[in-house]
């Protein structure tokens, strides 16, 4: 962080003396102003609900420039990551800052996949749960509980704790995500196979029986490892900031991506693409294809109360560079399985027509996004509708850890503690009963 050329001044029009802050630039992006002393100097705090115009940290992890539509990680753009390395190379990227030589690349695939079984009295943990409860609701309380079995390494200030945690996770989360599932649909629980890769040790989790070998399809595999990929990490986000604000208390590395997990659930968040598919699917209730371009016309009547899930993005106000990625693995996926003219991809495919050449949908920018594409994927692949949110918490957790162990690292870093502007009852003081 340095320090920029020029200096904010903040002036009253009551008369109060103005105020000169720094102003810091970053690599690439906006200069931010520091408004550390604001407090101090004036009695003041900044107003910003949802904190949207405030920097809540220095990171050098992921840069979005939504303007341009442009994700890095690291530096490196999405569209070379997805396309030229996997996921746990990615994954050594967010970690450790740099993409993986061969022999560490190799050293770091075999330590994540010696991790990959999970405590065997997990299974007895997880048949407490109802066999209808939602699979995010399962997820949150198995990864929360890996602290009560792992607790060598819960010393968030520990940095080898930090490090076997975050492998941990990593090759722990597809087996717990896959546990959630099997346990939901009454089948057993397949363990972790060595020689697999990533995702196809994830796909044989979900979709294996003891019954017979599974085969790994290589371009369901690929579709799996890129969706990994996309959601990796996406700089400071609503589930991001939480497991920094969570961890910022000192508190292990495990709880802190259970809150994680817990704020992704939300449909703004990371169930956007769980509404998605079920926006689709009550299209199609409807009267399928015929109906989109009525939909569409709801759509864009405020008054409806009809919104379009899937398109567009609070960052990006151009083209989602992940959503370019995923359409081409949505149209090969498609292809593999001979599902190109399922009566719900037809209807997609149609939605996404409209939105593209449709002016209103145009001039707004409101062209498809990540999870438009990746929840037709994910159904294409036979994950039900609400796991995809469980997926998502499984890409994410090594963006997740990655931030948690950057802010750690920060000799700036300090407990999180938003203030606020009180508009509440002024002090009064409590009448007797009958007085009330």
């Amino acid at each position: 962080m340095k320090l920029a050329d020029n200096k904010a001044t903040l002036s009253f029009s009551n008369g109060s003396p103005s105020v000169e802050m720094p102003v810091y630039q970053g690599n690439i992006g906006p200069d931010v102003i520091d408004i550390r002393k604001l407090y101090a100097q004036t009695g003041m705090f900044t107003y910003d609900p949802g904190f949207l115009s405030t920097a809540s940290c220095q990171s050098g992890i992921t840069y979005i420039d939504g303007d341009k539509g442009e994700l890095l990680y690291r530096g490196y753009p999405i569209e070379q990551l997805a396309t030229n390395v996997d996921y746990l190379d990615t994954c050594h990227l967010l970690l450790k800052g740099e993409l993986p030589n061969e022999s560490e690349r190799t050293d770091f695939h075999k330590l994540v996949t010696n991790h990959t079984m999970v405590n065997e009295q997990m299974q007895f943990f997880l048949r407490g749960f109802r066999r209808d409860a939602h699979p995010m609701a399962v997820l949150t309380g198995l990864v929360g509980a890996l602290s009560a079995f792992y607790h060598d390494s819960t010393d968030i200030n520990n940095p080898e704790h930090r490090e076997i945690a975050a492998i941990r996770l990593i090759a722990k989360m597809p087996t717990l995500v896959a546990m959630a599932y099997k346990y939901g649909v009454g089948q057993p629980f397949m363990y972790p196979q060595n020689d697999l890769s990533y995702s196809g040790n994830f796909l044989r989790m979900m979709f294996g029986t003891p019954c017979e070998e599974y085969k790994v399809n290589p371009v369901i595999e690929r579709a799996m490892d890129r969706i990994f990929i996309l959601h990796a990490d996406h700089e400071q986000n609503a589930s991001t900031s939480t497991v920094r604000l969570c961890g910022s208390s000192g508190t292990n590395p495990f709880a802190a991506i259970a809150a994680g997990v817990a704020c992704l659930w939300g449909p703004a968040h990371g169930g956007a693409n769980e509404a998605c598919l079920n926006m689709l699917e009550d299209i199609q209730r409807q009267g399928g294809v015929s109906k989109v371009g009525q939909f569409m016309e709801q759509v864009k009547d405020k008054n409806s109360g009809v919104k379009l899930m899937g398109f567009g993005h609070r960052v990006y106000k151009n083209y989602d560079p992940r959503a370019k990625l995923m359409q081409e693995t949505c149209n090969e996926v498609l292809e593999a399985l001979g599902l190109e003219n399922d009566p719900l991809f037809k209807l997609a495919k149609q939605l996404e027509k409209i939105a593209l050449e449709d002016d209103y949908f145009v001039q707004r920018k409101l062209y498809p996004n990540v999870d438009f594409y990746s929840g037709i994927v994910q159904r294409a692949i036979g994950i039900p509708v609400n796991l995809f949110t469980g997926i998502f918490a499984l890409a994410r957790t090594v963006g997740w850890i990655a931030q948690l162990n950057e802010m750690i690292g920060d000799p700036e870093y300090k407990i999180g503690r938003p203030r606020q502007l009180f508009t509440g009852s002024v002090k009064r003081d409590v009448k007797p009963l009958n007085q009330r």
